[in-house]
């Protein structure tokens, strides 16, 4: 199995297929990429969820499942295998990754926490797509979700930054990896250059200019 990318070079379009063994196209999949592409997703975004759909078409083939097979506990054996799977691209991370040495003596970085999360976000919207399109008979997603124990530590008093458009019912999946939260790294000033070049309206670079120079946040300057 492979992701293919394709290019229509005549409208600039790209798109992805997970192929199978027989390189050819696994139907349930590129309906769902469809999906995703008539949502308005971004080319990287359908290369993201092909490779994280082609590491759960591997994880089906191992353990001879199909995807209407699945089921909550194989969500705990997935995890154990994403977590001994090689990264496909080199890790361009500040923190301590873990790091193996295969047999020829090269060195190889597992998947990060954020990528083992996103990859089980990307099966549970893949399965959210087949309970809606009646592909898949049971009406459970086999990714399961939580309420975010968060939610009991906030008060109702709390005002949130952004108003009522940032409260949401905290959710987070029952199976899941921590992460570490890091504090953002600054642009640099061929960064910033570019990204003022790129705007057209004078009234987008005074804008950029007011919060890069005020520190202001979105919220501020929406305010």
């Amino acid at each position: 199995m492979r992701v293919h990318h394709v290019c229509k070079d005549s409208d600039h379009d790209e798109t992805f297929e997970l192929l199978d063994d027989d390189d050819q196209p696994i139907p349930v999949v590129a309906g769902f990429l469809r999906h995703l592409r008539a949502r308005g997703c971004s080319p990287n975004t359908l290369s993201a969820y092909s490779y994280d759909l082609l590491h759960f078409m591997f994880f089906l083939k191992k353990h001879q499942l199909t995807y209407q097979e699945f089921t909550p506990p194989h969500a705990l054996q997935f995890l154990e295998y994403l977590s001994t799977i090689p990264s496909r691209k080199q890790a361009r991370r500040l923190s301590l990754v873990l790091s193996t040495t295969t047999a020829e003596g090269t060195s190889t970085t597992r998947l990060s926490p954020a990528t083992i999360n996103r990859t089980f976000a990307a099966v549970s919207s893949f399965y959210e797509y087949l309970i809606l399109s009646g592909e898949f008979s049971q009406r459970e997603n086999p990714i399961q979700q939580v309420d975010d124990p968060a939610l009991a530590r906030v008060s109702e008093r709390h005002r949130p930054f952004m108003g009522r458009g940032s409260r949401q019912r905290p959710i987070r999946r029952s199976v899941h990896v921590k992460t570490v939260q890091r504090v953002p790294r600054p642009m640099d000033d061929e960064q910033i250059n570019k990204l003022l070049a790129s705007l057209r309206l004078k009234r987008d670079r005074a804008m950029l200019l007011l919060l890069l120079h005020g520190g202001l946040r979105p919220g501020d300057y929406i305010g």
